[in-house]
C-alpha cells in the first residue's frame, strides 16, 4: 500500500477538498483523485461520498482517519530514528513576527541548517494577528508568534518571556530618573501594531494610571522603531534581547519607567497531525533556542 495514497487521503479530509490538498501536494486535482480511487480499489471500499458538493466521508472513511492517522505517525517516527538528518528533504513554511527576527530566529536558522540541510524555509514576516490567522486556516506549517492560539487542532508550545525596555534617543535626557507613564505623555511614543497584545497592552497601562492614552505611533516592524527612536523622533518600548548594540553605541538610552511595560510571550504554534513531524521538530528546536535566550 502507497504511503503517499494515505497521506493524499489525510490532506483532503484536513483541507476540505481535491483542489486544496492538489495545491499543498503540489500535485494536480485529477493526480489527488487518481490516488485516492487507487487507494479505494486496494481497499475495496469506498472513502469519500461523491454525491455530495463538497467532500464527505463516508461511515468507513470515518473509521479510516484514525488509523491513517496512526499509519502516518509512525512511518515519519521511524524515519526521524532511524534515517540520516542530512536525507530529509523539504520545504517547511514559517510565519513569524518582528520580535521573533530580530532575536532569535538566526540561531534557529543556524541550527536547522545544521542538522537538517536538506529542509528549506519558506518564512513569511507579519503581525501575529495575521499568522494566527494562517495557521488557523493551515496556510502554513508552523507559527513563531505570540500566542497562544486557541484551536484544539493545534499545539502551543510556549517558547519563553521576553522583557520589554523603554528607550529613547540621550537628547530627550530622560535617563537616569524614575519616570512615571504621565512623563511619557508629553513625548511621541512608537509601539508595536495597531490591534497588537502589546498595542492593547500599552494602552491598558495609560488607563490604569488614570491617563487618556497619548497619541501613538505604531509599525510591526521593529527594525523602523529602533531607527526612528536611535533619530530622536520619539520613545519606545522594545524587548531587551535586541537592544545590544544600540544601546552600546549610545544611539539609544535605556529608561527607568514604572510600571514597567509588559513582557512579551512567544510561541510556536503548528497543528497536532501525523505528518507534521518537521515542523513539530522545528518548534522544539524554537523552544530551546528561545528559552536559552529569554530574560524575563
Amino acid at each position: 500500500m502507497n504511503l503517499r495514497f494515505i497521506e493524499t487521503f489525510l490532506w483532503i479530509v484536513r483541507l476540505g477538498s481535491f483542489s486544496a490538498a492538489a495545491e499543498k501536494l503540489n500535485a494536480t486535482q485529477a493526480s489527488i483523485s487518481n490516488r485516492i480511487a487507487t487507494l479505494e480499489r486496494e481497499l475495496g471500499v469506498q472513502l469519500f461520498d461523491r454525491e455530495s458538493r463538497n467532500v464527505t466521508l463516508t461511515p468507513v472513511g470515518r473509521a479510516a482517519v484514525p488509523k491513517a492517522e496512526e499509519i502516518i505517525r509512525a512511518a515519519n517516527e521511524f524515519r526521524e530514528a532511524i534515517a540520516s538528518p542530512t536525507t530529509l528533504k523539504g520545504t517547511v513554511s514559517i510565519g513569524t513576527i518582528d520580535s521573533i527576527v530580530h532575536s532569535f530566529l538566526p540561531h534557529l536558522f543556524e541550527r536547522v541548517q545544521e542538522r537538517y540541510p536538506g529542509i528549506a524555509i519558506d518564512l513569511n514576516v507579519d503581525t501575529s494577528l495575521n499568522v494566527a490567522r494562517e495557521i488557523t486556516d493551515r496556510k502554513i506549517d508552523l507559527a513563531l508568534i505570540m500566542g497562544p492560539v486557541p484551536d484544539p487542532a493545534l499545539i502551543n508550545l510556549e517558547l519563553g518571556t521576553y522583557r520589554c525596555v523603554w528607550v529613547a534617543n540621550p537628547k530627550y535626557g530622560l535617563h537616569g530618573r524614575r519616570l512615571s507613564f504621565e512623563d511619557l505623555c508629553g513625548y511621541p511614543i512608537f509601539a508595536f501594531s495597531k490591534g497588537s497584545a502589546p498595542h492593547h497592552g500599552l494602552l491598558k497601562q495609560f488607563r490604569d494610571e488614570g491617563l487618556d492614552p497619548p497619541t501613538i505611533s505604531n509599525s510591526n516592524s521593529l527594525a523602523t522603531i529602533m531607527r526612528l527612536a536611535s533619530d530622536g523622533l520619539g520613545i519606545a518600548p522594545l524587548p531587551r534581547v535586541i537592544l545590544d548594540e544600540h544601546l552600546a553605541s549610545g544611539k539609544l538610552v535605556q529608561l527607568d519607567v514604572f510600571p514597567a511595560f509588559k513582557p512579551l510571550t512567544f510561541h510556536a504554534v503548528y497543528p497536532d497531525h501525523p505528518d507534521n513531524l518537521l515542523p513539530s521538530i522545528i518548534a522544539v528546536m524554537a523552544a530551546e533556542v528561545s528559552l536559552s535566550m529569554a530574560d524575563a
